[in-house]
């Protein structure tokens, strides 16, 4: 398998590619701000097995058990060994890997590196995951919602931004707003400010907005946190990091439906915005947002709001591409209007995603 760019002739790109379209915000980050983003991706997922029933077929969990159990780890050794060999073997990362809350969910967190390699690396290993499921007679999907009743799947992504090697949205002695630096929360109060439109990129299926409901660590309501896991924006402290300070935040609403090149270019140029114009970010919501939900916003509760914001979200249209954002809208539109009128189709989604 090789990733590819799509060009009108060599050396000319084609503007919907969406390769080029992370290069390009990227490009503007860095010769604007000399600033580039890193990723880590943590993807989840469902390991489902066939059960054939009088003649009916159905993909039912592997297996029944909790969060991080061992003996689901054991259950699925042989497969997840060679996942994680087969990673290894794409030069992939992968920092931790375990059983998920869901019957028969794990996750796989793959270190962060330059935001255009991870969105490569996450296709990558998509697609191993995928294919090493297939080899043992599973399937493994990252529909964001596969069961109602069950945990839903992220994408989640960690980014940081860096500066000649040095972590520059991490706070310092000279300047710390909630552990960010000035650089640090200026990106990320434009990732706030846009957040509404971003989601028409990284939650772009009308069963993502089934994930993204209050008290489901998926991020419902327009707010960030510092270590809050029901915020979408979670400024983190991860071991090594002094307490008072954060090294990275982590949007909850990104799923397995997202074009990952997409996705991160629609970030990047939010927090470009954010960069351009200075904005501050609110006060952090340290506890539960559903318990200040009269206070809060609420994020898009279906695709068409997500659509809808970005359709008049002209910072994005100007960073992003007008022909690409009107060709997003435009294909998320024929899928609103696909699955509102074939609900039978929600079935076939495992297979695709």
């Amino acid at each position: 398998m090789v990733i590819a760019d799509m060009q009108i002739r060599p050396g000319e790109a084609w503007e919907y590619c969406p390769r080029y379209v992370l290069r390009k915000v990227t490009k503007v980050l860095l010769d604007e701000f000399n600033v580039t983003m890193k990723a880590g991706f943590e993807n989840e997922f469902y390991l489902r097995r066939k059960l054939v029933s009088e003649g009916h077929e159905r993909w039912v969990p592997y297996d029944n058990s909790s969060y991080c159990s061992t003996s689901s780890f054991d259950g699925a050794s042989s497969i997840l060994q060679e996942v994680y060999s087969s990673l290894k073997a794409a030069n992939i990362v992968v920092e931790q890997l375990h059983a998920e809350a869901g019957k028969g969910q794990f996750e796989v967190a793959l270190k962060y590196v330059l935001c255009t390699l991870a969105a490569d690396n996450l296709i990558y290993a998509r697609e191993i995951i995928k294919s090493v499921a297939r080899k043992h007679g599973l399937i493994a999907t990252f529909l964001p919602k596969p069961d109602l009743n069950d945990i839903g799947s992220g994408s989640h992504v960690h980014l940081s931004l860096w500066k000649n090697d040095q972590n520059v949205f991490m706070g310092s002695n000279e300047y710390s707003h909630y552990g960010m630096s000035n650089v640090g929360e200026q990106f990320l109060a434009g990732v706030y400010h846009h957040l509404p439109s971003i989601l028409a990129f990284t939650a772009p299926h009308p069963n993502s907005y089934d994930r993204i409901q209050p008290n489901t660590w998926s991020g419902a309501y327009l707010c960030w946190g510092k270590e809050n896991r029901e915020a979408p924006l979670r400024t983190a402290c991860p071991p090594g990091v002094p307490l008072d300070m954060v090294s990275n935040f982590e949007i909850k609403s990104f799923d397995g439906c997202a074009n990952p090149h997409l996705g991160l270019a629609a970030i990047v140029a939010a927090g470009i915005d954010g960069l351009r114009k200075g904005l501050k970010l609110p006060e952090p919501i340290e506890s539960n947002p559903a318990d200040y939900a009269t206070k809060l916003k609420r994020l898009p509760q279906d695709l068409l709001e997500s659509v809808e914001s970005l359709a008049a979200d002209k910072t994005l249209h100007e960073l992003i591409g007008d022909k690409l954002i009107t060709a997003v809208i435009a294909v998320r539109k024929a899928e609103i209007d696909h699955y509102s009128k074939n609900p039978g189709a929600f079935g076939d989604l495992i297979h695709r995603y």
